[in-house]
């Protein structure tokens, strides 16, 4: 058997190729969009994907279940948790593909899955039990948990709640959850857990940096699991502090049940022109996503754009801040348009039109055209204004942190979440931002810019704030 984990750095996902060697055949698990890879993978070693399945209907990104089934690729998907968590896009389809319950058993090769429903993340979730018979194997050599469990944390059980706005599902979730820790604790110690995100997913609260572990050392170590001493317990702890989730979740929920878009290949985007460049100034019906240093960006930028850095927070910005049928252009080096394009897509952000390099927007600011500026100051500055008045402060970190210590006065609206929120701001006054280290406080700073506020960046670290000593008597 030949077990391959598959990451995506930008959204911290892991999907699992799982193949045999003997019969040259390979199922996927967890799959992204641009499935290219995956039969790249599979190809290097002489492997042919015959079969692709989701654990859940994923929040987080588009599922690749709907781009195998178009290319004749046998898909399995949960029949469980009820009518309202069916993958609408397979029934009463032509594509190939079977709805799972638990306990229900296929092979691919000599490879046996075993269904397993799990559900508290969603109520439909299920996790797969791999099976090694063609090595003579009669337990399971691992489990591919998905949302369920990962290393040292839970699949958080209120994001259907928090992010898709299905009333009244946390707690029965969290209840859920807890009675599917049950089968998991029957598992033998030595199983490996195959989980489908790692640290930097908002899909749990304290993700490990590990991208693997075993059931022996989660129940040993796991604060979650720790915590199931009884369900009451369990649902407290697993409820609190758990980070806002980015607007485009619900989107991806939407989506995954009725079927995403079919894109076929990844495309090609082409460059712009240099007049091409000055006609994106200023609009608001499409966006310029800027993706250079923020520091590049607030000293210039196209009027209007929105500063989206190639690092993790990529998706997130992209996909809370930009409306899904939006025409994108990007400000990028060339060599990155495809890695970026690619988590676009895997976000639902399919518009994309063009691109411009650094280089193209420096000769623009050169020849005159239309550029902006973004005020910066330091913490003390922030501070000074705050006490003079006539401003508001925004604080974008998220709730927990904030509830640990915040300026008297902010307002407190997490980055990812801010789009939606944007009427809770006042539109008449500058709007000092500010976050933990002035990465979060950037970003949020070009969406404000963008629908007409009159923001200022904190570029600072928010420890150094004090409050200003009040005045002598």
């Amino acid at each position: 058997m030949l077990v391959r984990q598959i990451l995506d750095p930008a959204l911290a996902q892991y999907a699992y190729l799982i193949g045999c060697p003997r019969t040259g055949e390979a199922i996927v698990i967890d799959p992204e969009r641009d499935i290219d890879r995956y039969h790249d993978i599979a190809a290097q070693h002489k492997l042919r994907i015959v079969a692709a399945a989701d654990t859940h209907i994923h929040a987080d990104y588009l599922s690749g279940l709907r781009e195998f089934a178009e290319r004749g690729v046998k898909v399995y998907a949960s029949d469980e948790g009820g009518p309202a968590w069916r993958y609408e896009w397979l029934l009463d389809s032509n594509y190939s593909y079977q709805l799972v319950r638990h306990d229900d058993r296929f092979m691919v090769g000599n490879i046996e899955l075993v269904v397993v429903h799990t559900p508290g993340h969603t109520p439909e979730h299920v996790s797969y039990e791999v099976i090694d018979r063609g090595a003579g194997a009669k337990d399971p050599i691992g489990i591919v948990t998905g949302d369920f469990v990962f290393v040292g944390d839970l699949g958080r059980p209120d994001l259907l709640e928090e992010a898709a706005g299905v009333i009244g599902t946390m707690i029965p979730g969290a209840q859920q959850l807890y009675r599917s820790l049950s089968r998991f604790r029957q598992l033998p110690e030595y199983v490996q857990v195959w989980p489908a995100h790692g640290a930097g997913s908002a899909c749990g609260k304290s993700l490990g940096d590990i991208p693997m572990s075993t059931v022996g050392y989660e129940l040993r170590t796991s604060p979650a699991i720790a915590a199931a001493s009884s369900e009451t317990a369990f649902i407290e702890y697993i409820l609190s502090g758990q980070p806002e989730p980015p607007l485009y979740f619900a989107r991806m929920k939407r989506d995954n049940r009725i079927g995403p878009t079919v894109i076929g290949s990844v495309p090609a985007i082409p460059r712009l022109a240099p007049h091409e460049l000055a006609g994106l100034a200023g609009r608001t019906d499409v966006v310029v996503v800027d993706t250079r240093p923020r520091d590049q960006f607030l000293a210039a930028h196209l009027p209007k754009s929105l500063l989206a850095e190639l690092t993790f927070q990529f998706a997130t910005i992209t996909g809370s801040y930009i409306a899904e049928h939006t025409p994108i252009y990007l400000v990028i080096d060339e060599a990155q348009v495809d890695h970026a394009v690619r988590i676009l897509l895997r976000i639902g952000l399919d518009h994309l039109r063009g691109f411009v390099t650094p280089a193209d927007l420096a000769a623009h600011q050169a020849a005159g055209g239309a550029i902006a500026s973004t005020e910066a100051i330091g913490i003390d500055e922030m501070e000074r204004r705050r006490t003079a008045g006539g401003v508001r402060i925004l604080d974008v970190r998220g709730k927990t942190d904030f509830d640990a210590a915040h300026v008297p006065g902010a307002v407190n609206i997490a980055h990812p979440r801010l789009l939606a929120r944007l009427s809770e701001l006042p539109n008449d006054v500058p709007v000092l931002v500010h976050c933990a280290s002035g990465a979060r406080a950037a970003h949020a700073v070009a969406l404000l810019e963008r629908h007409g506020y009159r923001p200022v960046t904190v570029a600072d670290h928010f420890v150094k704030w004090t409050p200003a000593a009040p005045a002598p008597a």
